[in-house]
C-alpha cells in the first residue's frame, strides 16, 4: 500500500465499484428524476428516484418478484422477459403517477442486456426518456418475450433428464418453458388491467 501525504484512499463504494461519484454528481445537478435499474443474479429492480437533500424519495418502483406474487408469472425472475416485465410495470406506475422529466441511471454496470431489456420495458410502457435506438441492438428485440428460452426448451425436450435439471424450479410451480411468449403475454396483459 502507498504512503505518505499526497496518498489518498478513494470513497469506500467507489473502492468497492458499486458507486461513480462523479456520474452521480451531474445526474443530482440536472435536478431531473433518475430511473434506476439494479439486476442481481435473481432478480430486477427498476426504481424511479428524486434526489432530495434528506435523502433519495422513491417516486415508483417494481420488483421482479412481484410479478409471481401478483402477475401469475411463473418463470425465473431473473432473465431477460423478466427484466422487461419489471421495468414496464414500474414504467405503468410512473406513468399513473404523472412523472415527468426522467433520465436513466444505471450506476457502474453497463454492458447488461437485462438492463437495456428494463429500460426498454419502460419505454414501451408510454414513458419518454432521452436514450439512442442504437443502444439497443436487434437480438434484444427477439429476446424479449423468451422466444429464445422457448426455442432452447424445445431442443431439450428430446432430452428428458436435462430438460427435467434445466426447468426444474419451473416445473414445480406447474409452468412449462414450451410456452413462455404466450404466458408472457398474458402477463403484460394483466399488468395493464391491474395498474
Amino acid at each position: 500500500m502507498a504512503r505518505g501525504p499526497k496518498y489518498r484512499i478513494s470513497f469506500r463504494r467507489r473502492r468497492e465499484g458499486k458507486t461513480n461519484y462523479h456520474r452521480r454528481l451531474k445526474l443530482i445537478i440536472s435536478r431531473r428524476k433518475r430511473l434506476v435499474i439494479r439486476c442481481s443474479n435473481k432478480h430486477t429492480i427498476v426504481q424511479v428516484v428524486d434526489a432530495l437533500v434528506q435523502g433519495d424519495k422513491i417516486l415508483a418502483q417494481s420488483h421482479s418478484s412481484q410479478l409471481e406474487k401478483q402477475f401469475t408469472w411463473v418463470h425465473n425472475s431473473g432473465n431477460m422477459p423478466s427484466a422487461y416485465l419489471t421495468g414496464y410495470l414500474c414504467g405503468l406506475r410512473a406513468k399513473k403517477a404523472k412523472i415527468q422529466d426522467i433520465i436513466l441511471d444505471i450506476g457502474i454496470i453497463v454492458h447488461n442486456d437485462r438492463i437495456k431489456a428494463a429500460f426498454r420495458g419502460f419505454i414501451d410502457a408510454g414513458n419518454e426518456v432521452p436514450h439512442d435506438n442504437k443502444w439497443f441492438p436487434d437480438k434484444l428485440e427477439e429476446r424479449l418475450n423468451g422466444s429464445h428460452i422457448e426455442t432452447y426448451a424445445k431442443l431439450l425436450k428430446k432430452k428428458p433428464a436435462q430438460y427435467k435439471k434445466k426447468f426444474s424450479k419451473i416445473l414445480l410451480k406447474k409452468g412449462d418453458p414450451l410456452k413462455i411468449v404466450s404466458d408472457f403475454d398474458k402477463a403484460k396483459k394483466n399488468m395493464e388491467e391491474k395498474v
